[in-house]
């Protein structure tokens, strides 16, 4: 077996390991209706994800000023959205085959905690990852924040980590924390524009990302 270029893997969420885009377009999209705002584009929405909603909403509202009651209005749709949301054909096998590996891994997602926790335990992937970090814990992405608590958390250099994203505020929250990333181009953001943050890899399905650990 090759030695390994990295310890500590981390993974974001939405995009990357749960097919949730479409869901995320179709709850702000109803969102902006029932409030009577604006709707954003696909592409507007799109461009946003990763973020913190409360990073988010003045983005794509910006000319409204009650953003919580946006959040408030975005969750309580999330949430009667019970339409079950697939991982990525592959996801399963490659969390499995590096957690048989001996790899490190971790998650760190805009989402909130409750709304993280629940997909772990529905999709029953959070018994291999040893922790997670979200937008309750830290900054919003792109800051490092997330990323430099769990090179705390587990002691490692972030020479030795690598972060996983579908976003480009994956992989400079990855650049800003001094670490290596590899984007795949079947989520939020398309090849063209992950290129431009310089990732180790690029890749179009997830078990291509163990080739480049």
């Amino acid at each position: 077996m090759k030695d390994k270029a990295y310890e500590l893997v981390i993974f974001d969420w939405d995009g990357t390991l749960m097919d949730t885009v479409g869901k995320i377009v179709s709850c702000m999209q109803h969102v902006a209706q029932e409030l009577m705002l604006p709707i954003p584009t696909e592409q507007q929405i799109r461009d946003v994800i990763g973020l913190s909603l409360p990073k988010i909403m003045p983005i794509l509202f910006a000319g409204y000023q009650n953003h919580q009651q946006i959040i408030d209005c975005y969750r309580r749709h999330h949430v009667a959205n019970e339409q079950p949301t697939p991982l990525f054909e592959g996801v399963e096998s490659l969390i499995i085959n590096l957690h048989a590996a001996g790899y490190q891994l971790a998650v760190a997602t805009g989402k909130g905690r409750d709304g993280l926790d629940k997909v772990l335990a529905l999709t029953g992937l959070g018994q291999y990852f040893h922790a997670t970090r979200c937008a309750d814990d830290a900054k919003s992405k792109p800051h490092p924040e997330m990323l430099h608590s769990l090179l705390s958390h587990f002691n490692v250099a972030a020479d030795r980590a690598i972060m996983i994203g579908d976003s480009i505020h994956d992989l400079t929250m990855a650049n800003n924390a001094g670490m290596a990333s590899i984007g795949v181009s079947y989520g939020a953001h398309n090849e063209a524009r992950l290129k431009t943050l310089n990732p180790r890899a690029i890749v179009d399905q997830p078990l291509a990302i163990h080739d480049y650990l």
